[in-house]
């Protein structure tokens, strides 16, 4: 592919005091990722030298106004200077990191929207760092949707390791709130993200299994009745729409399944907990039901080891040959 012909990819590196910036620059420096993609950092020039000389990472930064300054030669890493953080104290908490942190990604995302980059890859954020800097946020998807003016009730996670992708009807709730959350519009909703999401990824004719929200998905309503009353119903209306879904299936038995596409899960650890298992620290979770397309990696910001050099690129680098895979397919 010539370079010119390859989409850019926007990378907010994340929590400064992580290892967002490590996983980043690796991830950037990639063979496999600068053979299918132009990527560009969405972060700080001197936050990102101090990174790599910690982690041994040789890398030529390159500080750009706007993507359309770049040009990738060789061995060459752009970064869009979002703002200047460079003595923040890496493995702490702080409002500081937080707010920094988000305006990387939120740069990268208004990116997105103008058009100026195809999608983002971001590294993982630190939720307590966010608090601190008394910004909302529980999550990417949440987050991308208030960026880019979507409905809240219309986005949500999937997340890819391999083959296997698992949505998610919700996310970041207490057990109690995210149950009185499962309606028959919501999985609806979710179901047809899902599919809309898997047709950008390539998948001309998605196949999307549904998990119940109860023990084996209430075994006929003898463990709870929402699998008939909400999600089987769902699930008929969005057949009827043409869209190839069945279920709902006991959470426990149902990745199992051969000829899948997707599974769709009610509750948080419903999916995490099987990707987790699957893929550890390798996973990627896609925000779907937006007008951009937009990934981050499924691991936390590891404060333990940032800095030591030994932090693992592998999902940053699987979420951008996604989403790069993704563009090139829909152009």
């Amino acid at each position: 592919m010539p370079r010119s012909d390859r989409p850019i990819i926007a990378i907010p590196v994340g929590d400064p005091a992580g290892i967002g910036p490590e996983i980043s620059l690796k991830a950037a420096l990639d063979p496999r990722v600068r053979a299918v993609c132009n990527p560009i950092l969405y972060g700080a020039a001197g936050l990102l030298e101090r990174h790599a000389g910690l982690c041994g990472i040789a890398a030529a930064l390159r500080p750009v106004v706007r993507p359309a300054d770049a040009n990738w030669p060789d061995g060459v890493v752009h970064v869009l200077e979002c703002m200047d953080n460079t003595g923040i104290e890496l493995g702490k908490v702080s409002a500081e990191a937080g707010r920094a942190s988000i305006a990387f990604c939120g740069a990268a995302v208004k990116a997105a929207l103008a058009q100026e980059v195809d999608a983002v890859v971001a590294a993982p954020q630190n939720e307590t760092s966010i608090a601190l800097a008394k910004i909302p946020f529980d999550g990417h998807p949440s987050f991308v949707a208030r960026q880019t003016g979507t409905d809240e009730a219309d986005v949500f996670m999937m997340l890819c390791c391999g083959d296997l992708k698992i949505a998610h009807a919700t996310l970041h709730r207490s057990v109690r709130n995210a149950i009185g959350e499962i309606t028959r519009e919501r999985v609806g909703r979710v179901i047809a993200a899902t599919d809309q999401a898997l047709r950008r990824l390539g998948v001309a004719e998605p196949v999307i299994a549904v998990s119940g929200l109860n023990p084996h998905a209430g075994e006929n309503g003898l463990f709870g009745d929402e699998e008939i009353e909400i999600i089987a119903p769902a699930i008929h209306a969005a057949a009827l729409r043409e869209i190839r879904v069945a279920g709902p299936f006991g959470a426990d038995t149902m990745f199992h399944m051969k000829g899948i596409d997707a599974f769709i899960v009610m509750l948080h650890d419903q999916g995490h907990i099987a990707a987790k298992l699957l893929a550890p620290n390798a996973a990627a979770a896609l925000t779907v039901g937006t007008p951009i397309l937009f990934s981050s990696v499924a691991h936390g910001s590891a404060h333990d080891i940032a800095g030591k050099g030994i932090a693992d690129p592998i999902a940053m680098i699987d979420a951008i040959l996604r989403l790069s895979t993704a563009k090139h397919a829909n152009a």
